[in-house]
Parts: structure tokens; C-alpha cells; sequence
């Protein structure tokens, strides 16, 4: 018996996953002619209707772990699927899939994305437009944490990356600072681009001068990061007043090799950083910062994808999820 889904019926037949969907269903509001040619086709294909998921499947799509790998965002991630999994009395497995190894990756898509027994909850931290490709035609119901297709409709759950970057930044012009430099990472993921976005609007919308001299770019991790603003520090630059870093990873590597040089925070220079890990409250100072809703947004893509089988539809969603900015010691007022 072939593994065939809604989407393949849908494909052979020309009507929507929605109704190909309500159809299989029998639900009211599908014509009785087009009613009978799905059902003709979901025979003739082998269609086996499931009822319900078995599982929920977390899937970390891995590319280079020069993010995910440090990072604390995921673990929160997998605490929200898990609680609505739990209430739902279905059990959550994870999977790895080395983007970087193209054809095991590919492999490994197909299985996962053919089996209808699981709900998939794709965590697209690192995923770059190509790698969607490998999920486009899944059979199971699929959300994308932290991550979109710009060619693709996949239903996703992300952050509120420009807008939050731009109030993190008005924050610092608020404080009294026009000299606000930009710590970028030099592993470039789809979020990054984004914050970068709202940190020039923010400048701009404060009318003050962006200076590339203070755009500078580190490494992703917290040992590369704090290599990185070392040999910075090292050619005796002008300081900015304050700095906005695209994550807190990065912001705890650039911190210590402030420090050891001999430069206070924020006496001397304040920091802004972006997720809000577990350490950004106790490091030294604790560190001013954008709050990701990582468990719920884990939460909301297992409610999504229930929605996906209960209540099918023709279109997808891309969910934004806003931020909380959470002040602490290290930001200075001028």
C-alpha cells in the first residue's frame, strides 16, 4: 500500500488540500461530483485516512551549529511541544538532520515528511531558503519554528526579529546615546538580517548617523565572539557609547573580552543583546536584552498543527510573535 497523503491527491486532482481534506471527511460544502472524484482518486491511489497523529516529531535542522549548538533557545522550544504533547496524550520524539550532508539530509526528509503517523515541528533556526526544498512536499503536517520560506508556504512561528531590534535601539537613543555601534555575527542566518533592518530604522528615526566604523562582526559562539572583539579591542579603536548585539551568545563572548581590557559596562560602554538566555540575568552586569517566547511558540506549533488536521485550509500562516524587553544593569543613561 503506497504512503500517499492529502497534498498527493491534491496534486493529482487539482482541488485544494481543503477540500480534498473535507471530501475524505465527508463534510458538508463540497460539491457531490468533486466529492466523487477525490474519493475515486484516494482509492485508486491507496489513501489511508488517519484519524489522529500517533506523535509529535521535533526535527532540529541543523546546518553548521555555530548557532544552535551554544544557544538555549531550542530547549525552550522543545519544553513547549512537549507540555502541549503531554496534554494531548502524545509522546515527542527528535530527530537531527545534518543540513550540511545534502543526500543523507534529503533521505532523512523524505522519511520523515512521508510518515503520516507524526506531526512535525521543524526548528528553522539555521535553515537557508535551499533547505526548505527538502520539506516541500510533506505528507504530514509540518510547522517551521523560527524559520520561513520566502518561496515556499510552510505555516511558521517566528519572532518579531525588525521591530524588536528597532525598540531595543530607540531604548539606547532614549538613554541619551548617538553613537550606537552594531556587533553582527559573521555566520549570517535568515533572523540576523532582519535585526540589522530595525537597528538602521531605529538610527534613522532618531536621526542619528549610522558609522560603519562600529559595525563589527564576530563570531556566532561565545569563544569566537570573544576572539573576535579581542582583536578588535586590540587596534585601540574609538568606542561607541553603546552597542546593540544580534544575540546573547554572542553579547557574553564580546562582554568578557570588554572587561578584560579594562573597559566597564556600562560605565563606559552599554550593551543591548537579543534572546534573553538563562545567563543574561546573572552575567556581569546583567545584560539588557529582548525576551524570545521560545516555550510558547513550541506550544502554539503543536496547537497548529491539531489545526491542520481538524480544521484544514487553503492557505498558510506565518505567525509573529512579539517580544519582551527586559531592562537591567547594562545600560547607562547619558
Amino acid at each position: 500500500m503506497r504512503n500517499v497523503g492529502v497534498r498527493e491527491i491534491s496534486r493529482r486532482t487539482g482541488f485544494s488540500p481543503a477540500t480534498v481534506s473535507n471530501a475524505l471527511n465527508n463534510k458538508r460544502g463540497v460539491n457531490k461530483d468533486t466529492a466523487e472524484t477525490i474519493r475515486r482518486m484516494a482509492k485508486e491511489l491507496g489513501y489511508e485516512r488517519s484519524e489522529q497523529l500517533d506523535h509529535i516529531r521535533f526535527v532540529l535542522a541543523r546546518k553548521t551549529g555555530k548557532v544552535l549548538d551554544e544557544g538555549t533557545f531550542h530547549p525552550g522550544v522543545i519544553e513547549g511541544v512537549e507540555r502541549v504533547a503531554a496534554q494531548l496524550k502524545l509522546q515527542t520524539t527528535f530527530t537531527t538532520v545534518e543540513l550540511a550532508n545534502r543526500e543523507a539530509a534529503a533521505r532523512q526528509a523524505y522519511e520523515i515528511t512521508h510518515d503520516q503517523s507524526n506531526g512535525i515541528v521543524l526548528l528553522g533556526t539555521e535553515m537557508a531558503e535551499e533547505d526548505y526544498v527538502l520539506f516541500r512536499d510533506s505528507l504530514a503536517p509540518l510547522v517551521v519554528v523560527d524559520g520561513w520560506s520566502d518561496r515556499l508556504f510552510f505555516e511558521s512561528i517566528v519572532t518579531q526579529n525588525e521591530n524588536s531590534a528597532f525598540r531595543a535601539v530607540t531604548y539606547l537613543a532614549e538613554h541619551g546615546h548617538r553613537e550606537i555601534g552594531y556587533i553582527a555575527g559573521d555566520y549570517r542566518i535568515k533572523n540576523f538580517p532582519l535585526r540589522e533592518r530595525g537597528y538602521r530604522r531605529a538610527m534613522r528615526e532618531a536621526g542619528i548617523p549610522i558609522d560603519p566604523k562600529w559595525r563589527i562582526e564576530v563570531g556566532t559562539t561565545v569563544n569566537s565572539s570573544y576572539d573576535s572583539m579581542k582583536a578588535w579591542l586590540a587596534t585601540n579603536p574609538q568606542l561607541p557609547t553603546a552597542f546593540f548585539v544580534e544575540n546573547d551568545i554572542m553579547a557574553l563572548g564580546c562582554m568578557r573580552a570588554i572587561a578584560e581590557r579594562g573597559i566597564r559596562i556600562p560605565d563606559d560602554v552599554s550593551m543591548v543583546g537579543f534572546d534573553d538566555l538563562p545567563y543574561a540575568s546573572i552575567c556581569n552586569p546583567p545584560l539588557t536584552t529582548a525576551r524570545i517566547p521560545n516555550r510558547e511558540m513550541g506550544e502554539i506549533a503543536v496547537r497548529r498543527l491539531i489545526d491542520q488536521i481538524s480544521e484544514p485550509r487553503d492557505y498558510t500562516c506565518v505567525t509573529h510573535l512579539s517580544t519582551s524587553f527586559v531592562e537591567r544593569q547594562s545600560v547607562k543613561w547619558l
